[in-house]
């Protein structure tokens, strides 16, 4: 059997063996075009989907005509990265009572961009801490412009994670949505807004088939999470004035509880909305994420006995030779910062690796330099207290920060080594260096690090010169730890140096020991 076709206005003779390799090529096409316009429409019907999801949460919740909404109760706020025990921000010495909690929010365009488009406020009832003065109570404000929301991710997504504030989001921007566990879980990436990596952020709610939105989450930079998973779970709603309110709102950062909120009324589009939405003088602005930090300068180092030296410039370190290695204590309050003193490290002691590196403790101003370490390769020292939480916390992705550990092609597992009340590390050749817990209010997995040889005291939040009363009981207590575990020193170098930088003596800390609240 033969066939002709017409190729390039010549005839051409086909046998049948090609003839049949070329019908299948066709139906080989057909159906990949098929399946590709398959792709297509399932993708249009996805988007039309997550329309349909969002539009009908949107009726259920009553904010097709909510412009502005404000809400009042009783919240508690934890100290996430900065609590006594790092794994619990919530810890009855870390929360703070919030006695009327009351927020506002405006979703439409301010007048100007200095404008308010978020003001939570309320009395606040500081937590008491053991061997320090009872607190005054206090004032807490949370101030976001027109002008922050629109440029800062962090300001941003204080509106962009409430409820109301998530569906106008959703329906604004392009969203996606699949089924999980029952819910629908809708997703989209706010428009203007990219990661000092360049990439995109994600915001993803969950609507139940109460069309009730049950938890949105985001993920925004962390110098020491790196992508930090923030979470707000919300439950137990009523119908208010005609918009679905959450009595219940749960906080969570990096899968801890950091903030929670029990809500008892709400009105939507208050009548008052400027008077609400103004805050007294000195209060205008509010926290979020901060800029990436700058190139930290070269430290300088100084040499404070054998083998041992000083690296300053910030909170200080200390760079010991341990003969076939390098022992770092402390990295620093961020990745620049981590990076300098890694630098001065090994400028000091040259040709030789950094193995380890201590953390004093796990609050995040001294540990956003750990990545930095981590990236060196070294391993990370820290009391068994936080080893855990620190290890998870450090592990995690890395793709929004764009720092040194984000750009460690395979990164290493089991980066924290935790060590108990007393450890002694002894390098090849003959240096000593002890780890000691110092058990305070500040933290539960406070290490001071002793050099037997030079009698020197390193310690970190122990603020022995002119101490405030809050500091007090910490300052007492160290000194009583440091006490009964004899360690004899002629000069403490403490992290946070005093102004003009020195050692500190023992009639500082007897001084220090010796005051009254």
């Amino acid at each position: 059997m033969r066939a002709y076709i017409m190729c390039s206005a010549n005839f051409q003779f086909e046998s049948s063996d090609t003839l049949n390799r070329r019908n299948t090529f066709m139906r080989l096409r057909t159906i990949i075009v098929a399946a590709l316009l398959g792709i297509v429409a399932s993708v249009g019907a996805a988007a039309q989907d997550a329309g349909s999801v969002i539009g009908a949460a949107s009726k259920a919740m009553g904010v097709d005509n909510l412009n502005s909404i404000t809400f009042s109760g009783t919240a508690r706020n934890g100290s996430f990265g900065q609590s006594k025990s790092i794994g619990d921000p919530m810890g009855p010495v870390n929360v703070t009572q919030i006695t009327q909690y009351t927020r506002t929010i405006n979703f439409g365009q301010p007048s100007a961009p200095t404008d308010l488009v978020s003001r939570a406020t309320g009395p606040t009832q500081p937590p008491t801490v053991p061997g320090v003065p009872p607190p005054m109570p206090g004032v807490f404000n949370q101030n976001i412009t027109g002008q922050q929301a629109s440029t800062n991710y962090g300001q941003a997504l204080n509106i962009l994670t409430t409820p109301w504030g998530f569906l106008k989001a959703a329906a604004a921007n392009k969203a996606t949505v699949r089924q999980e566990g029952g819910q629908r879980v809708v997703s989209f990436s706010p428009a203007n807004f990219k990661s000092p990596s360049g990439q995109a952020y994600t915001v993803t709610g969950y609507i139940n088939n109460q069309n009730l939105v049950t938890k949105v989450e985001t993920r925004v930079e962390h110098a020491v999470v790196g992508d930090l998973l923030v979470e707000f779970e919300y439950s137990n709603y009523q119908n208010m004035n005609g918009v679905q309110v959450p009595t219940r709102i749960v906080q969570r950062q990096a899968g801890l509880p950091t903030f929670e909120a029990a809500i008892k009324s709400a009105t939507p589009n208050p009548s008052n909305l400027a008077e609400l939405l103004t805050p007294p003088a000195g209060a205008r602005g509010g926290g979020g994420q901060q800029a990436p930090a700058a190139a930290a300068a070269a430290a300088p180092v100084d040499k404070v006995g054998d083998g041992v030296f000083k690296i300053g410039g910030n909170y200080t370190s200390l760079a010991i030779d341990m003969g076939d290695h390098i022992l770092v204590v402390e990295s620093g309050q961020n990745d620049a910062r981590g990076t300098a003193v890694m630098a001065a490290a090994k400028q000091a002691i040259p040709n030789k690796p950094i193995r380890f590196v201590v953390n004093s403790h796990p609050h995040f101003d001294h540990a956003s330099g750990l990545a930095a370490a981590v990236a060196e390769g070294a391993t990370i020292l820290t009391h068994r207290n936080n080893e855990q939480v620190l290890e998870r916390l450090l592990s995690g992705p890395r793709t929004l920060m764009g720092d040194s550990l984000s750009k460690v092609a395979n990164r290493r597992t089991n980066v924290v080594e935790g060590v108990g009340d007393r450890e002694v590390r002894k390098g090849t050749n003959g240096k000593v260096v002890e780890l000691h817990r110092i058990p305070n209010e500040h933290s539960d997995g406070m290490l001071a690090v002793y050099l037997p040889a030079e009698k020197i005291l390193w310690s970190a939040d122990i603020s022995v010169l002119n101490p405030t009363p809050a500091q007090l009981g910490v300052v007492k207590s160290a000194v009583e730890a440091i006490d009964r575990l004899k360690l004899d020193f002629n000069a403490w170098i403490p992290a946070h140096p005093p102004n003009p930088d020195r050692p500190l003596t023992r009639a500082d800390v007897i001084a220090a020991a010796s005051a009254k609240p």
